[in-house]
């Protein structure tokens, strides 16, 4: 049975028939290719970062190294009191060279962030007193120090009118590349 269309209709037929195909390539064929398309782009972007980054890690790996054997001599010792003697032994000639007054000193050991870290950390709060030349040099001696130790917080305050008198707080780190011992009752 053959029907018999009027060329109008069959031309409408055809363009309808042409819209509902290229309706169904564009949702079901070209946007998802082309989300696809996108998303590689981005996945290739993101990989071509991390080359770059492994490359230039592999590059630095000597000087990286040397500065993470740098850091394991200059820890503090593994042994508490040793490490704890060292430091304050360090404190206490640089604040003498200088002439600084110690007011306060306040020595605690604290661990790692996790309890799987396998370092610890000495922290000693510090307050001292003394002029700024004094103060800033007592400074510069303890970043310049080869001790692992690191200035967390400073703060520094006049004593009096004058600004001839400094108080300086201070919070210093030591790493000690060994966890915190456990208490035993």
């Amino acid at each position: 049975m053959k029907l018999d269309i009027p060329d109008r209709q069959r031309k409408l037929v055809i363009f309808a028939g042409s819209a509902l195909a290229l309706l169904i390539l564009e949702y079901w064929v070209r946007a998802p290719l082309t989300n696809l398309w996108h998303a590689h782009s981005l996945e290739i972007t993101r990989l071509q970062q991390q080359i770059s980054d492994g490359r230039r890690t592999i590059k630095n790996a000597p000087r990286m190294a040397r500065i993470w054997a740098e850091m394991q001599a200059n820890a503090l010792p593994k042994d508490q009191g040793q490490a704890d003697h060292d430091v304050s032994a360090a404190l206490d000639g640089w604040r003498i060279a200088n002439n600084i007054e110690l007011t306060s000193n306040k020595p605690q050991w604290k661990p790692g962030a996790t309890s799987k870290d396998k370092y610890s950390l000495y922290e000693i709060r510090l307050d001292l007193v003394g002029t700024l030349p004094t103060l800033t040099k007592f400074i510069w001696e303890l970043e310049r120090s080869p001790l692992a130790l690191r200035v967390d917080s400073l703060e520094l305050t006049s004593r009096d009118e004058g600004g001839s008198k400094i108080s300086l707080g201070l919070i210093v780190s030591g790493l000690r590349l060994t966890p915190l011992e456990k208490i035993q009752k």
